[in-house]
């Protein structure tokens, strides 16, 4: 038990799947696993344990952005030995070939700070994903045919951005998405020795305007949860 999870000591398993929304971890865990049970509710952030094929797993909400993600990965990691953690969760397209549905596997995450920016000082530190986890996680889109895209994304401190020119630069650099979460993350993985990805969702695209409408949320997302799972048990 710690101060924001108060799940007991073998309660959480090794693999934790982490949506930033708590319903969302209710919903995968009833929708995707067997013998789900709700292991944490404190402050309204739940998290669940059940098995999928066998395998135990953990869903737990991480909340908007990256120091509450930081907190929840941490107490994770430190207290409940997580080993393997995987973001799945939504975000903005940036680029053209980017559509929305589509599935983005978080290669890299840009930031302009995070949680782990004291450590760093004047080093820009690049996170990045668990190369094994990626590509099992690429196979596993592509055996289910999803449209899939591996590469950078931008994870930002804010929701309502005001900066333009940013985007612009991340859009001609090639960033595929932006999101809230993942390079926390990441650092935090590289830090402790854990495995570590993001697999995300274009809910909405910043170029073009699109959003997905609400009655297909479930289903898109249903492939997203699946990518994750099928990535963390190949």
């Amino acid at each position: 038990m710690t101060i924001h999870i108060g799940a007991k000591p073998g309660d959480i398993a090794e693999t934790v799947l982490m949506p930033g929304d708590p319903y969302r971890a209710k919903w995968a865990a009833e929708t995707f696993l067997e013998d789900a049970t709700c292991i944490n509710e404190v402050r309204g952030m739940l998290g669940f344990t059940g098995t999928w094929r066998g395998n135990r797993v953990t869903i737990h909400g991480s909340g908007m952005g990256m120091p509450s993600l930081s907190i929840y990965a941490n107490e994770l990691i430190r207290d409940y030995n997580a080993q393997t953690l995987i973001r799945i969760g939504s975000c903005g397209g940036m680029q053209r070939k980017v559509e929305v549905r589509d599935v983005i596997l978080a290669m890299t995450a840009s930031s302009l700070s995070t949680p782990s920016r004291g450590i760093f000082k004047e080093l820009n530190f690049a996170p990045c994903a668990d190369y094994g986890l990626l590509r099992a996680a690429a196979d596993a889109a592509a055996a289910k045919g999803v449209a899939t895209h591996v590469g950078g994304i931008y994870s930002s401190d804010v929701f309502y951005d005001e900066r333009p020119d940013l985007n612009e630069q991340m859009t001609r650099h090639g960033i595929l998405g932006v999101e809230m979460e993942a390079a926390e993350l990441y650092n935090l993985a590289a830090r402790h020795g854990r495995r570590a990805l993001a697999v995300l969702t274009v809910s909405d695209h910043l170029l073009t305007g699109e959003a997905l409408p609400s009655e297909d949320r479930e289903r898109s997302f249903g492939d997203m949860v699946e990518i994750a799972l099928e990535a963390a048990f190949a």
